[in-house]
């Protein structure tokens, strides 16, 4: 019997997850990130929430701290503002770069035990400057759930793996299945500000979109592209002003236009390569998820399959990923 801790730690939100031989027996999630040792410019609020989200998730499956086998870091946790600094692997990177780049590290404020920590994945970028910096992005946490899904969905790229939320990611999988570069944008987090920040605020009721427009998806997108982010935000309060369209309406104009935004990301970003063919494989948060492939089906440029990943299947895909990651590593027989 084997047990096993993934810990995910992002921004602002840490979880952490304890398998048995391949199962979840308990997960338990803290509202504690990297954005913390960022704001104080000390590790401790992280190492203690870490360390009490661990001790929760044992408690919840009655597992002693010396029954765990192995304990797998993935995320920002291996970030400058993580608990332990790890350079990133550069792609092309598959399940096999990132076992070679995976270390172990003993942190006795949060665990008794080593935490193998996996890399995160960034572009190839030389001599950084205005004219290429457009080229260069990183991720520390998608990297994993990318492999989680692959494996999952037994997926043979290439394929372009779209990850909408705060910020969302779009990762390009070679014929190898390796990740040969990514683009992020802040589509979620620009949803979030506009929504609860701006003007918008009363014409959203400070509310996201609960349910898919299609109508007032495409509208928006189609606007963002024609006039502008900026001009088609404004519109959202015309729209509440002057016409009989409802709350969600409005919400779902402007998700189009953030991510009507993001499509022109992805057909024109140097980060990545695009081809219109290429099959789309689309996971993350329900709407954003549901959202984006209304959208891509309406956009003429995109020919290849798209695939939306179920709730459920996308429901642990960081550790899933880590434990893949590990496994490769030789750390798991």
């Amino acid at each position: 019997m084997t047990h096993i801790i993934t810990i995910d730690t992002g921004t602002t939100n840490t979880r952490v997850t304890l398998w048995q031989d391949g199962e979840v027996l308990a997960h338990q999630a803290c509202e504690v990130g990297v954005r913390d040792t960022a704001i104080t410019g000390s590790r401790e609020k992280l190492q203690n929430g870490v360390r009490d989200t661990i001790n929760k998730t044992l408690a919840a499956a009655q597992v002693r701290e010396e029954q765990i086998d192995l304990v797998i870091g993935s995320g920002m946790i291996s970030s400058n503002v993580g608990l332990f600094e790890l350079p990133h692997v550069l792609a092309p990177a598959g399940l096999q770069q990132l076992a070679r780049g995976m270390v172990s590290v003993t942190i006795p404020e949060v665990f008794a035990k080593p935490i193998w920590f996996v890399p995160g994945v960034r572009n190839v970028v030389d001599n950084i400057g205005l004219h290429n910096c457009e080229a260069m992005d990183m991720m520390r946490g998608e990297e994993v759930e990318v492999m989680s899904v692959i494996e999952q969905l037994d997926i043979t790229g290439p394929a372009m793996m779209v990850m909408p939320g705060s910020h969302s990611k779009f990762v390009c999988i070679d014929d190898k299945n390796r990740i040969t570069g990514c683009v992020t944008t802040l589509a979620g987090e620009l949803m979030y500000v506009i929504t609860h920040n701006t003007i918008l605020a009363q014409s959203l009721d400070s509310q996201f979109a609960t349910s898919i427009s299609e109508e007032m998806l495409l509208a928006g997108a189609q606007s963002a592209q024609t006039i502008g982010l900026g001009r088609t935000c404004f519109n959202v309060r015309t729209l509440d002003q002057f016409t009989i369209y409802e709350r969600n309406d409005r919400a779902n104009f402007l998700l189009g236009a953030i991510l009507g935004a993001d499509l022109l990301t992805l057909k024109n970003s140097t980060a990545i390569k695009m081809m219109p063919g290429t099959p789309v494989v689309i996971c993350g948060k329900p709407i954003m998820k549901e959202a984006l492939a209304i959208l891509i089906k309406n956009d003429d440029y995109f020919s290849g399959k798209i695939t939306v990943v179920s709730d459920e299947t996308q429901a642990h895909l960081a550790g899933q990923g880590a434990i893949l990651v590990a496994t490769a590593r030789g750390l798991i027989k």
